[in-house]
């Protein structure tokens, strides 16, 4: 069986001079897709149109990782004064990554930043700061010295009609949080499928989709020891390996089994 080609975005690690850019990726998102089985790649940001459109023809799923905050211009507000971390080239590619992705029901999980993106791809709006735009919020993001990245921070509620309640099989879950946006206008096409008793938007998905799910937190920290979290990366990798015959057989059982 031929293994899933994944596509990985990555953050952009500002160096001393003499090393210049250099492209970041956190392993635990590469294990997480590895352990599932599928094979990761890093998505450079490099790319004009003809290189995305080659490189996008030899994927078979895509991950949308964690990083920096978008710039607002993407979503017509000015910076807020915490805004930061932006780059415009990884903005470029993803963004136009994104829009391809669900035109084309690519399977893609979407993590923290990467749910921001799907969010702005589509249309929709960031609250840019949580802490000072958003009232009575809980705690969202932490001393990264002193706090453990698999920290849970809080409490999810799950729409139990979701494709996310059906993959993590639970409508409430424990989750880290690193994250100082987070999805505002919700754009068209998107459902909510999640959110922190605070109200913030924890989780997206298209619906009808082979597998579009966008979550806030950060699985790729959770998955080697909660079982609920290790099923977005099986899931989402599982479907990323689905061939076209497959699918209509499959869809055909459902109708049929419906």
């Amino acid at each position: 069986m031929t293994r899933p080609v994944i596509g990985v975005t990555a953050s952009i690690d500002h160096r001393p001079p003499a090393f210049g850019e250099t492209y970041s990726l956190t392993r635990k998102y590469a294990e997480g897709v590895l352990q599932a089985g599928g094979v990761p790649v890093i998505v450079p940001h490099n790319l004009d149109e003809e290189s995305l459109r080659a490189l996008f023809d030899r994927l078979d799923g895509m991950l949308l990782s964690g990083g920096g905050d978008i710039d607002p211009a993407s979503f017509g507000e000015a910076a807020h004064p915490a805004t930061c971390e932006i780059e415009p080239d990884r903005d470029r590619v993803e963004l136009a990554l994104t829009r391809r992705v669900v035109e084309q029901d690519m399977p893609f999980l979407a993590i923290c930043r990467g749910i921001q993106v799907l969010n702005v791809a589509l249309g929709g709006s960031l609250v840019q700061d949580i802490p000072s735009q958003v009232q009575d919020a809980l705690p969202h993001s932490f001393d990264r010295q002193t706090t453990p990245r698999n920290y849970l921070a809080h409490p999810v509620k799950i729409d139990p009609g979701s494709q996310l309640a059906q993959v993590m099989q639970l409508d409430v879950a424990q989750t880290n949080s690193w994250h100082h946006q987070a999805i505002k206008q919700v754009a068209a096409g998107l459902q909510v499928t999640a959110v922190t008793p605070d109200g913030v938007i924890e989780a997206v998905e298209v619906p009808g989709r082979r597998f579009a799910i966008g979550v806030q937190w950060h699985p790729e920290w959770l998955f080697e020891e909660m079982a609920e979290h290790r099923r977005l990366f099986e899931e989402f990798v599982r479907a990323s390996g689905v061939n076209e015959s497959e699918r209509i057989n499959e869809a055909t059982h459902q109708r049929i089994s419906g």
